[in-house]
């Protein structure tokens, strides 16, 4: 974090001050790397000190007993992964997805839920209207599924397990994912901060969707 504030602070420090002395005519010339004010524009000064104020999530470091699984498609390893974080539930599963036409997560799904594991899941509303989609098939075995319509697509690929497990990479829930396209699928075990910020932000992407 030191050496992002850090960052941001040169680049300030390279601005004119506000008390330099109003010139007339051609520009002068400028010392090395420095910003003319006419290019800062107030917003970006601004924007600049905001930065400096906010956390920086980038370096937070990794909880002590983390590790992690991987996949790639195709061939098949990003499934794997993928099948092997939902049946390792034992609470909750939270499920944010774009398109969802994989009927091997949706039957593991479905069976977590049978264990008693509470499952949710939120969508995209265009991409639930696929004739392939298996939504459906959630919802008859009494998994809550709401629909996201806000944005021109709803992207999220991500499972939060037991609020200290991610599951989260380009893979789609879909047959293609993992048939066809170049994909890649991380579970992360034991980062509960981690889980945590995700479940905040699936958390509010439920409270917009509807059933």
């Amino acid at each position: 974090m030191a050496t992002l504030r850090q960052g941001f602070a040169h680049l300030i420090s390279r601005l004119p001050r506000d008390d330099a002395p109003t010139m007339h005519g051609p520009a002068p010339f400028l010392a090395h790397n420095a910003i003319p004010l006419h290019t800062c524009p107030v917003k970006t000064l601004t924007l600049l000190l905001v930065l400096l104020a906010l956390p920086l999530w980038a370096e937070a470091p990794v909880p002590a007993g983390a590790s992690f699984d991987l996949g790639f498609s195709p061939g098949g390893s990003s499934l794997a992964v993928v099948l092997k974080a939902v049946e390792s539930a034992k609470v909750s599963i939270l499920v944010a997805a774009y398109e969802f036409t994989s009927r091997e997560i949706a039957d593991a799904l479905v069976a977590a839920a049978d264990k008693g594991v509470k499952v949710q899941v939120v969508a995209d509303f265009k991409a639930s209207h696929d004739r392939a989609s298996v939504l459906d098939r959630l919802r008859r075995a009494n998994i809550p599924v709401r629909l996201d319509r806000r944005y021109a697509i709803h992207h999220h690929k991500f499972m939060v397990i037991d609020g200290e497990t991610l599951e989260t990479g380009s893979f789609n829930y879909t047959e293609a994912a993992v048939k066809h396209n170049a994909e890649n699928a991380l579970v992360l075990w034991h980062v509960a901060p981690l889980a945590q910020a995700y479940t905040r932000e699936w958390n509010r992407l439920w409270a917009e969707s509807t059933n």
